[in-house]
């Protein structure tokens, strides 16, 4: 039986077959987590960024109410989703409100966090 770590081996020769066509490929493996990605030459920091944050916010999403620490999380997500997506513009005064609330409800569960200790 094939593992995910023959997977990514096997993956990892395709890619090397590209790079030698002069495609720019970088591959990266958490093997221990079942984790593979491959990103594309054109790839930024920002780009990487936002498609981290991705992963963070659903945990957010689907864990919602059901764990202590949720609200932090999603509140944290959110205000990075904000900061990312106007990395290259400028902030807004609707923005900065958004934030500040997200920040307060953060806070406040911590609070009710704290409580429990």
């Amino acid at each position: 039986m094939a593992t995910f770590e023959d997977f990514y081996n096997d993956l990892a020769s395709l890619v090397e077959k590209y790079e030698k066509r002069n495609t720019p490929l970088k591959l990266e493996q958490d093997l221990d987590n079942n984790i593979i990605k491959i990103f594309g030459e054109k790839i930024t920091a920002l780009a990487r960024a936002k498609n981290g944050l991705n992963d963070v916010t659903e945990l957010a999403y689907t864990t919602a109410e059901h764990h202590p620490y949720w609200n932090v999380l999603y509140n944290s997500s959110e205000i990075a989703n904000t900061i990312l997506e106007k990395w290259t513009d400028k902030i807004s005064k609707e923005d900065v409100g958004e934030i500040e609330w997200a920040i307060k409800e953060i806070v406040q569960t911590l609070e009710r966090i704290k409580e429990k200790i």
